[in-house]
């Protein structure tokens, strides 16, 4: 059907090593640094102009990391977070640049309004429906106006247009795995309420791992019987966040463990192998009203919690859970 195809391979292994590369090199580089993505860094570089000078450190640092990795690399130095992704994106391929101190304003004002973080498509749209196409003009409209017209949002895009943004550099530490147990009350044969249990708790998982934009290449499943023995076998997986498809493989896991026939104490599930990164949407396997349907999933979770929207296999009986979900949804709409 499209024989001028061209198909490119992902090799999300080769991405995590020389991400792991570039991060190595850096931390031992740096004595402050957030890893923000598989290929993104904020670096904190206060009182380095008191020695080498900022600029010429930066530099310096870019020029060990292309040599080590053979990676091409782009990058902004300003005061703050905001300034300096900005202007990373706009020296983008092999660019450096430096925005002084003062002129951070100066520097976004003739940008349009899209290349700022936080105006998508929705925002751009409506900003645009105002007139207001450059991040100049955005910086003009007062706070009062913003506030009325989108909240919190609205005091926090006129900050941002006029080149505000305190946030803060977060230490980065390598997270090794991510994971939960469940010890129960009394011993259980119940395969149906395991089976529930096991929804619960990998869907708790899958968010959170999505949540902090991480993927997940090995699942391990762990059960203890009531005698105390313990047994755990593992896989390795896709790299994904999706809880279909890792709920999945934990069951499988599950059946295939699950040998004994005695009551258990314990079970427990346990995502690892981690890399930086977001849900990869597979051509042939995910339809559009699945991706839809996880994207509403997340941000329903994301306004209302956790709990508020979950798999009916997973409700927790004990618990008052469907008048959660009966408003959420009354909300939503």
């Amino acid at each position: 059907m499209c024989p001028e195809l061209f198909i490119v391979r992902g090799d999300v292994d080769s991405y995590s090593k020389y991400s792991k590369l570039v991060t190595a090199i850096v931390a031992d580089q740096v004595p402050l640094f957030e890893k923000s993505s598989i290929d993104e860094f904020y670096i904190d570089m206060s009182g380095m102009d008191k020695f080498f000078g900022c600029s010429q450190y930066s530099l310096q640092l870019r020029n060990k990391i292309e040599k080590e990795s053979s990676l091409n690399l782009s990058y902004g130095l300003s005061s703050n977070k905001l300034i300096s992704k900005v202007a990373t994106n706009e020296v983008k391929p092999l660019g450096q640049i430096v925005i002084p101190y003062g002129e951070e304003k100066v520097y976004l004002a003739p940008l349009p309004i899209e290349k700022m973080p936080m105006v998508g498509g929705k925002t751009s749209e409506l900003l645009r429906r105002m007139g207001v196409d450059t991040i100049r003009i955005l910086s003009q409209i007062s706070v009062e106006m913003m506030t009325n017209g989108s909240g919190k949002n609205g005091i926090e895009l006129w900050r941002r247009a006029n080149g505000i943004d305190e946030a803060p550099i977060v230490p980065y530490h390598e997270q090794k795995s991510i994971g939960t147990e469940n010890t129960f009350g009394s011993d259980t044969i119940d395969i149906s309420f395991l089976h529930k249990e096991l929804d619960r708790m990998t869907e708790r998982i899958a968010f959170e791992l999505g949540d902090t934009n991480k993927l997940a290449g090995c699942i391990t499943f762990k059960l203890r019987y009531s005698d105390f023995q313990t047994e755990t076998m593992q896989a390795s997986i896709p790299y994904t966040a999706a809880d279909h498809g890792l709920l999945a493989k934990a069951k499988e896991l599950f059946t295939k463990l699950y040998k004994r026939r005695q009551l258990i104490r314990l079970i427990g599930v346990r995502f690892s192998h981690l890399v930086p990164g977001n849900y990869q949407i597979s051509l042939f396997d995910d339809t559009h009203e699945t991706v839809s349907l996880y994207q509403a999933i997340d941000s329903i979770k994301h306004q209302f919690g956790e709990r508020f929207i979950v798999r009916t296999a997973g409700l927790d009986r004990k618990r008052d859970d469907k008048p959660k979900v009966e408003k959420c949804l009354r909300q939503f709409r």
